[in-house]
């Protein structure tokens, strides 16, 4: 059976998702939880998306495949259903910086990764002295100058739709820089925070952060509102986007279709990356 994953992480002290020898990430400390929830030697997650060193998630997904007398063997006396008893267990064994929020069976045709249709993350920042806030300060960037997000919000306009995002992206060798900008828009939060919302169908390596830092120079005023566009016209790093501190950023959703599209869209998704990788 497939299980879907749902969990949240405080990044601050894992290096990224990825699993990496010597090092402490998401992925193996959730791996080495679930295998030892579920008493097998090891256990493979696939997620919806890497996050880097440093990121938050609150709305993370990733799936396992796994026998289904297995889980129901990992369940022990307890009375609770068999996947509600999983989520417990695990949840007891990770450490406090990695919450698993449920367990449940995924529907036909689900693939953590391969079936999102979109991924949702929020920057937050804190522009005035007033909002340095030291209870959050690992999740919201400090900022020391006023931020003008009208002028953000109208040189983020001409970046959403499908484009090369190559000035904002760390390339790596055969891999496309062409995603689709569903949103990227800013706002103030309950608390007068500057929020930055961005939603594609997937990102590059630090495309988000250097965004980010591409309009925080146009909102303290120091770049025209053109100048984001220009910049990504060039199709090339510009030396003069800043790519800002991860740990402003949180993964926040990601979006699946209907239950009866899952297949299809994970058909789909997978082509494109066959075809890019080929």
């Amino acid at each position: 059976m497939r299980l879907r994953i749902d969990c949240a992480y405080d990044g601050a002290d894992f290096s990224g998702w990825a699993a990496q020898p010597g090092r402490r990430t998401v992925q193996g400390t959730l791996e080495s939880a679930l295998a030892t929830a579920l008493r097998v030697p090891e256990v493979r997650v696939t997620v919806a998306g890497r996050t880097d060193a440093g990121v938050h998630a609150r709305g993370q997904v990733a799936h396992v495949d796994v026998e289904p007398d297995v889980v129901a063997a990992s369940a022990g006396r307890s009375t609770d259903p068999p996947l509600d008893a999983l989520a417990r267990r695990v949840d007891g064994i990770l450490p406090a910086d990695l919450r698993v929020r449920r367990v449940v069976e995924a529907p036909d045709g689900f693939d953590a990764r391969f079936s999102a249709t979109w991924r949702r993350y929020a920057y937050r920042i804190a522009d005035a002295r007033e909002l340095a806030d030291p209870l959050v300060r690992g999740h919201v960037l400090t900022w020391g100058r006023r931020l003008d997000l009208d002028a953000m919000n109208e040189a983020s306009a001409p970046l959403v739709g499908l484009q090369d995002f190559a000035s904002f992206c760390k390339q790596r060798e055969g891999a496309t820089t062409v995603r689709t900008l569903l949103d990227l828009a800013w706002h103030r939060d309950d608390a007068s925070l500057a929020v930055g919302t961005v939603r594609a169908d997937a990102f590059c390596h630090n495309m988000v952060r250097s965004l980010v830092g591409c309009l925080i120079a146009v909102g303290e005023g120091r770049r025209p509102t053109t100048w984001p566009a220009e910049v990504m016209a060039g199709r090339r790093r510009d030396q003069g986007v800043r790519v800002v501190h991860p740990h402003g950023l949180t993964l926040e959703e990601v979006g699946y279709p209907d239950d009866d599209e899952l297949a299809a869209q994970a058909g789909r998704a997978r082509a494109r990356r066959e075809a890019i990788d080929a």
